[in-house]
């Protein structure tokens, strides 16, 4: 028998990184964000953490189940976006309610696609979408970090917007603030986040099109009127943009493939955020920025392509790439 080349189905370039390996990162990162959600929140916090996780699991093996496809569990993406929907709510709701959050993202923010890779939107987002359209009030109640009893408060941009009192910086960094179990920590979130791109498990372009186009935006408007709206650090350093950032835009199946592609993701998901923070009449728009980029990745993916190699010239209408 004579040698030659075996032709098999792409990709044909392992890099070593694998579903699991990912998510296993991806839990890592979370970890100080999360033990800064226990140390400010204490057992609500915790609470939070596990119904959502054991629920988002339990959900994902039912599911499969009854779709007579593998349970695969043990890839962890289901541990992921429990963790996630817990990062994104208050405290303070009760536990029966994330636990529908967590149901609805796993069945009909993942599953109801085909299960991962299929899903075209964020599932921890939709999971929080639903459950801000259905519990708007739960959703926008905060409690204080510290407190033992349900003692409310407004998030730091929720003060800007509707009492023009700016928080400082230094606890928007360190933490200390009101608001869902990942905004209370910014370092914590940028360890995580600087962790997720020395790995390569995610691409700095979509967080750095984010935060840079919602710092210079902030800043344009800040120029414009010093005594109304903050600086654009605040900008940065408040609400659930850095996780949103570094956890949420960066989810590789819902996210452009192209390079091109991802910044203008997180260009526009940045532009979204402010005229929602500013215009909007909510304070707070990182959950409806990705989600609406979310929307335009397929047509991002078909009219951003690269130039195939040795290809010259305009590309004619629907012409082939190969």
């Amino acid at each position: 028998m004579k040698e030659g080349f075996i032709i098999t189905a792409p990709p044909h370039i392992n890099s070593g990184v694998t579903v699991g390996s990912m998510m296993r990162g991806v839990l890592y990162t979370l970890i100080p964000a999360a033990a800064a959600s226990i140390y400010y929140f204490r057992m609500k916090a915790v609470i939070l953490i596990v119904v959502c996780i054991v629920t988002s699991s339990l959900t994902e093996a039912l599911f499969q189940k009854a779709r007579h496809k593998k349970v695969t569990l043990s890839d962890g993406s289901a541990l992921v976006t429990g963790l996630l929907l817990a990062m994104v709510l208050p405290p303070g709701i009760p536990p029966g309610t994330a636990a529908l959050g967590a149901v609805i993202a796993i069945a009909l923010g993942k599953q109801i696609f085909g299960g991962l890779g299929y899903n075209i939107f964020n599932p921890a987002l939709a999971g929080r979408a639903f459950l801000m359209a259905s519990f708007p009030v739960l959703l926008t109640t905060w409690v204080k970090p510290f407190s033992l009893d349900a003692v409310t408060t407004a998030t730091p941009l929720g003060l800007m917007k509707f009492q023009g009192a700016a928080t400082p910086l230094l606890n928007l960094f360190l933490g200390q603030t009101a608001g869902s179990l990942g905004e209370t920590s910014a370092i914590a979130i940028l360890l995580g986040g600087a962790f997720l791109i020395w790995r390569g498990y995610i691409d700095w372009r979509i967080p750095a099109g984010y935060i840079f186009s919602v710092f210079l935006l902030g800043e344009f408007i800040h120029l414009m009127n010093p005594a109304t709206f903050p600086s654009p650090f605040f900008q940065v350093l408040s609400g659930g943009l850095l996780l949103g950032a570094f956890f949420m835009a960066t989810d590789p199946v819902t996210t452009p493939v192209t390079k091109a592609g991802r910044w203008i993701f997180g260009i526009g998901s940045g532009i979204l955020l402010i005229v929602i923070r500013i215009w909007g009449g909510l304070p707070e728009g990182v959950m409806y920025s990705i989600l609406l980029m979310n929307m335009t990745v397929p047509l991002i993916n078909r009219y951003i392509r690269p130039k195939p190699f040795g290809k010259h010239g305009r590309r004619k209408k629907d012409a082939p790439y190969v």
